[in-house]
């Protein structure tokens, strides 16, 4: 399984002690603001385990994200094959990390660690990630990490009933246009 440093920051394999901070991210209703629902401790930690479980199947997947200064637990980076059923096909990267942690750049450093994997060890032509057309945060960590916007890709997520949240936006980035 690799393990991803940054100046700051290591993406790393899930621990057991990860599971009580997961699951408090994914009750904070401002943390999950661009998902339909919070999740309960039970859904947090299969879903870890479900990350983990890609972790040593694949070596690659959603990472685990810690402050390398304190060893502190602050969310998750990685990369993903998109689900079948969505209307493109791809690598997906993605980010969530705990409010604390919100503001300081965690989450473009974990972004670009795990889009220069992709390109570096995976060998990817193109990453793409995806969220809601209102989570301009996440649009802007998509920006600033080199990914562009096509507003011909938005599509409405069948995973995500009817609402403001179900528009959803679609950024690239090609490993030709990749900076680290």
């Amino acid at each position: 399984m690799s393990e991803l440093r940054t100046e700051r920051l290591l993406l790393r394999a899930w621990r057991p002690s990860d599971l009580a901070p997961w699951a408090a991210m994914n009750a904070d209703p401002e943390v999950r603001r661009y998902f339909p629902d919070v999740l309960t401790r039970e859904q947090s930690e299969a879903s870890a385990a479900g990350f983990q479980a890609d972790l040593d199947e694949r070596g690659w997947g959603w990472w685990a994200v810690e402050l390398r200064a304190t060893g502190e637990f602050i969310g998750l980076t990685g990369l993903d094959p998109v689900e079948e059923h969505l209307p493109f096909t791809g690598v997906e990267a993605g980010w969530r990390l705990t409010r604390p942690a919100w503001g300081h750049g965690y989450a473009t450093e974990a972004a670009r660690a795990a889009l220069a994997f992709g390109f570096t060890t995976l060998a990817l032509p193109e990453i793409l990630a995806v969220t809601a057309a209102t989570n301009l945060r996440s649009q802007a960590v998509m920006r600033r990490i080199g990914m562009t916007h096509d507003p011909a890709d938005d599509f409405n997520d069948p995973d995500v009933p009817d609402g403001p949240l179900r528009r959803s936006v679609v950024y690239r980035i090609s490993a030709g246009t990749a900076r680290p």
